[in-house]
């Protein structure tokens, strides 16, 4: 037995629980402890399960003293983002007037990972709506990045980013409509893949959820988070397939035929300056591949900028008709913000929603050409270090928010799966880049991500830094 069970991944846990190592109470129990330690600092989880864990992880003992078959997570601990639906739990969005609202039943995720053998174990926090690339609300309260205690842990998954890099929980899902899983995995230095838009299934049980905005019914979709990219592929294993709850949701198999090792790597794209340590971070990530056997070229998909365009016009006016709504639930600040940007970004200038889905269409053929030559494309996840608390609200530093969303928003508006990992750390913050592949390729882009991490390796959990 390891000093510390938190600090293992979801497999080797499910490993050492199968084998006997441990018990799944031995494991829970620790991630309790852990939590209960760095908590209260970087308030990451936003509901502690503790007595419902345990007596699951007294069930999946029994499991294992039997003999019988176990699911391939069997007795890990996983967390769950407050706006996914978990039996017997509120799915809060963050608002205080869903403070209260139970879940009868878990969503389509949470079933099969409860089937798979995982455990929940805690609920995190997100902002109000998901509506922000930082995590705070009038509700739970700012959670923190366990590296910088003045830096964002990033948005929306910003409880599931710094609790899993923090020990806290190992696996986690969150959900990722400008970014969401990918922002706060670079934040904290983890992993997370916004998988094919389709791949996985969503479904609340709550009305208010259950018919989206156009922008949700083309760009969002869950994900799974977690320390290390071997992680990811075995969530994607249970995750993945059709439910008939998510009319949009699909059966594809997860891997697909052979193509050749070539990645596209890409440093800059217009209206983002990066950083020379996300510069370095990519020339890292290059190397690794290039070690691994991978040919490198330098070569940028065609109409990166365009696409966060179109992004910001299909969220920008969502959002405008959410407004009237949503207004009285939302805080003062989040609703000032918000109606800042549609005056300010969608009211003059709104693109026709002809030429909105026209050129969506003309960029996805023209991206999917690009991969038959290039399957993966290597690039940053964010061009900046992350940004203080609260930047994203203020409004003379609002404006950046595009900018910073440069990188992430063509995943989203193309439904391209993207994995986010870590690659190193700069001045105490950690390195990150994101790789990209066609429709349906998830498993390239997730055997890209395994090549860099191989040579890079991983650099969570972490004792947070409180000062």
């Amino acid at each position: 037995m390891t000093e510390h069970l938190w600090d293992l991944t979801a497999n080797n846990l499910a490993r050492k629980i199968a084998d006997g190592e441990v018990s799944s109470l031995e494991v829970i129990d620790d991630h309790l402890s852990r939590i209960e330690e760095v908590n209260g600092w970087l308030n990451a989880i936003t509901r502690v399960l503790a007595d419902e864990a345990r007596a699951a992880a007294k069930e999946a003992d029994k499991t294992v003293a039997a003999g019988d078959e176990l699911g391939p997570l069997h007795g890990v601990p996983c967390t769950i983002k407050e706006n996914i639906d978990v039996a017997g739990t509120p799915t809060t969005q963050g608002l205080p007037v869903f403070a209260n609202l139970i879940a009868p039943t878990d969503a389509p995720l949470v079933e099969r990972l409860r089937k798979a053998g995982a455990i929940p174990i805690g609920r995190t926090n997100l902002p109000e709506l998901g509506l922000r690339v930082s995590t705070d609300n009038p509700l739970h309260g700012l959670t923190r990045n366990p590296w910088h205690p003045d830096r964002t842990a990033g948005g929306s998954s910003g409880g599931e980013g710094s609790a899993i890099a923090s020990g806290m929980s190992p696996l986690g899902l969150g959900n990722d409509i400008g970014g969401s899983v990918r922002n706060p995995a670079f934040c904290c230095g983890i992993t997370a893949l916004k998988p094919t838009h389709g791949r996985l299934p969503a479904f609340s049980v709550f009305e208010h959820d259950q018919n989206p905005a156009l922008s949700s019914q083309i760009m969002l979709t869950d994900g799974p988070m977690a320390r290390s990219v071997s992680d990811l592929q075995t969530a994607m294993k249970i995750l993945n397939g059709r439910d008939p709850r998510d009319p949009r949701s699909v059966d594809v198999p997860l891997n697909g035929p052979d193509v050749k090792r070539r990645a596209a790597v890409v440093k800059n794209v217009p209206g983002a300056e990066c950083s020379p340590s996300v510069i370095e971070g990519i020339e890292r990530a290059a190397s690794s591949l290039e070690e691994a056997g991978w040919e490198i070229v330098e070569s940028t998909p065609p109409g990166i900028d365009l696409c966060s365009e179109i992004w910001a016009h299909l969220l920008g006016s969502d959002v405008s008709l959410l407004m009237d709504a949503a207004r009285p639930i939302l805080s003062e600040e989040m609703a000032k913000a918000l109606d800042s940007d549609i005056t300010e970004q969608f009211s003059s200038e709104m693109m026709n929603p002809n030429v909105i889905h026209t050129e969506r269409t003309r960029l996805a053929r023209e991206w999917s050409i690009f991969f038959a030559e290039n399957p993966v494309v290597i690039m940053p996840t964010w061009p900046q270090e992350p940004f203080e608390h609260g930047a994203d609200l203020r409004e003379e530093s609002r404006h950046e928010l595009i900018e910073i969303l440069r990188f992430i928003t063509p995943a989203n508006v193309l439904g391209l799966p993207s994995v986010a990992l870590p690659v190193g750390v700069s001045e105490g913050l950690p390195q990150g880049v994101q790789c990209i592949a066609d429709r349906w390729r998830d498993d390239l882009a997730l055997t890209a991500g395994s090549d860099i991490e191989s040579s890079l390796g991983v650099i969570t959990p972490i004792d947070p830094i409180t000062s």
